[in-house]
C-alpha cells in the first residue's frame, strides 16, 4: 500500500452559501492527493502525458459524513492499495483538525494512448516505481 498526506485549507471560494465547501470541489481536491502520491514516486503526470499516455477518470465516488467549512485546515490522505494494470485506483480520506474524517472518496482511472485512443498497460517506468516502494 502506497500513501500521502497532503494539507488542505478551505478557501472562500470554494464554499457554498451555508458556509460548507461544496461538494463540486472535492473532484479537484482529489486531484491534488493523486498527483502528490505520483510526485512521491518520482512520476509527473505533464511527462506521461507528453510520452502520450493520459489518465482520465472512469468513476468518481464520493460519501460526505461533516462538513468542511471556511478556513478549515485538513488533511487529504490519498492510498494506492492494489498494483495497477489497466486501471488505477485512489482511494481518499479526508480529516479536520480534530482528526474526524470528514469524507472519503475513490477514483479510477485509466491509462490512454493518446495516439490510438485506446486503453493501455500501465507505462513501465511507473510499474516499477510502484513495485519498488509497494
Amino acid at each position: 500500500m502506497l500513501e500521502n498526506k497532503t494539507p488542505l485549507k478551505i478557501r472562500y471560494c470554494e464554499t457554498d452559501q451555508m458556509g460548507y465547501a461544496h461538494h463540486g470541489n472535492y473532484a479537484q481536491y482529489f486531484e491534488i492527493g493523486r498527483l502528490a502520491l505520483l510526485n512521491d514516486l518520482g512520476i509527473s503526470y505533464k511527462k506521461m502525458e507528453e510520452e502520450g499516455v493520459i489518465l482520465p477518470v472512469y468513476s468518481l465516488n464520493t460519501r460526505f459524513i461533516k462538513p468542511a467549512k471556511f478556513d478549515d485546515s485538513l488533511i487529504l490522505r490519498t492510498i494506492l492499495k492494489e498494483i495497477p494494470s489497466t486501471r488505477i485506483t485512489f482511494e481518499y480520506e479526508i480529516y479536520n483538525s480534530k482528526n474526524e474524517k470528514t469524507c472519503f472518496g475513490e477514483t479510477v482511472l485509466v491509462f490512454v494512448d493518446t495516439k490510438k485512443n485506446r486503453p493501455i498497460k500501465i507505462p513501465q517506468e511507473l510499474f516499477s516505481k510502484i513495485i519498488e516502494k509497494f
